[in-house]
């Protein structure tokens, strides 16, 4: 009895306490229904869940982290100079047997992987558009190294752009769908520093820029007698651009005006020294048939060889005068066409060249004419993933008429990704 009751006793004093609580926590169940009831009408009047979803949806739309990881594989059946051996360059193919080596190669690089931020912020009533992009193919006094490489750096305002980005004397359309980085040799392209206007936007457009000049000198003859000729740059580069877009594809056409100097390096005064008139026109297309597209130019110009994605000497010396440098002409075409198999796969096969009018007292070791061509197949097995397979062949012949080739074949894997695919 005892122990009945000892049980029974913390029950009978519990219980209202129990009761008490338990209504405690119905009411204040009650106010929280209420409350949020209340917060859902507000939103609902002020609009707040569409002004939300739309505030992520700009966000995501006008701030993006872009990029891809890409490693190539290539089987070097001859030999290029090492420091471009990740790439087919028709410059740097030996035209001495055995220069670089025996023949046969095998290279895996990653240079291609590339990073990139755009961002479009609101400015008054209108916005500016900037972009930062780098990948990691080393050139220059890198050339060889697998290193930070800027590609664009530029923001845009209106019809005014300043930065460095594509030349205005290019097509940046025109570079077929291959996986060697360098690409064709016969085309322009070269992402230069400029402040561009574009007063015309739209299905036709038209822009002008001041560009950063730069000129390579090839002094020849002169050079082996003593002189040291290099390029100075006293004014920018001029380039226009004109272009007509439709369902079809597009027609562009684009010209460069130049100013090049040199000055000897070797003298106090830099004497002697000269300039000459550097000009260049470029039309290109690219038509749609369907989903296959033909992508094609031509370029002719005196003194733009530092515009061309591969190939030539923008001056040299075609008598003995060192004040009497001339440019030298140039001309570039490039042709690919490109089929989609299907949803997933496509193929693209092309051909190019740049060819130069070389000067009388240039050396027979100067570059006269390069040559590329290529065919591929390519597999999307996912958006962001790219396979490919691709051979390659290259040509250099020299003034001199020396020439070398070199085969190979590349196997790409890319994976792609964007801020706009996790956000």
């Amino acid at each position: 009895m005892r122990s009945a009751l000892r049980f029974l006793l913390p029950v009978l004093v519990l219980t209202p306490a129990a009761f008490t609580f338990a209504d405690e926590l119905d009411d204040l169940r009650d106010e929280v229904l209420m409350t949020r009831a209340e917060l859902e009408m507000l939103q609902a009047r002020l609009g707040l869940d569409e002004a939300i979803v739309s505030s992520n949806d700009s966000w995501r739309q006008k701030f993006e982290i872009y990029g891809f990881a890409q490693l190539d594989y290539i089987q070097d059946f001859e030999r290029v100079q090492p420091e471009w051996d990740s790439t087919l360059r028709p410059s740097r193919i030996p035209t001495l047997a055995g220069q670089y080596g025996s023949d046969g190669q095998a290279i895996l690089s990653a240079r291609q992987s590339r990073l990139g931020v755009k961002a479009d912020f609101p400015a008054g009533d209108d916005s500016i558009y900037t972009v930062f992009e780098f990948d990691m193919f080393g050139v220059g006094s890198d050339e060889g190294q697998t290193t930070i490489r800027l590609r664009h750096a530029y923001g845009q305002w209106r019809s005014l752009l300043a930065g460095q980005t594509n030349t205005l004397f290019m097509d940046g359309d025109l570079f077929p769908n291959v996986i060697d980085y360098w690409g064709p040799a016969g085309m322009v392209y070269l992402r230069n520093p400029q402040i561009r206007w574009t007063p015309l936007e739209g299905r036709n457009s038209f822009a002008l820029a001041i560009e950063n000049p730069g000129n390579d000198v090839d002094d020849g003859l002169l050079g082996a007698a003593g002189f040291d000729l290099s390029g100075s740059e006293a004014l920018p580069d001029l380039t226009a651009q004109y272009r007509l877009q439709d369902q079809w594809g597009h027609l562009q056409v684009a010209g460069i005006l130049r100013e090049l100097s040199y000055e000897e390096q070797n003298t106090s005064n830099h004497e002697p020294d000269g300039s000459d008139l550097g000009y260049g026109i470029n039309i290109s297309s690219v038509l749609n048939f369907g989903d296959d597209h033909l992508r094609a130019g031509v370029v002719y110009g005196e003194g733009i060889a530092s515009y061309m994605n591969d190939g030539g000497m923008d001056m040299a010396p075609d008598n003995l005068d060192p004040t009497d440098l001339a440019a030298v002409p140039l001309l570039g075409v490039v042709a690919y066409y490109e089929h989609a198999w299907n949803d997933r796969m496509s193929s693209a096969v092309g051909y190019s060249f740049t060819e130069v009018d070389n000067q009388s007292l240039q050396l027979d070791s100067a570059f006269n004419k390069g040559e590329y061509a290529s065919v591929n197949v390519l597999y999307s097995p996912l958006e962001q993933v790219l396979l490919g397979a691709e051979y390659l062949w290259g040509k250099r012949t020299d003034f001199g008429g020396a020439s070398g080739t070199d085969n190979r074949v590349q196997f790409s894997v890319k994976y792609t990704f964007s801020s706009k695919d996790f956000f």
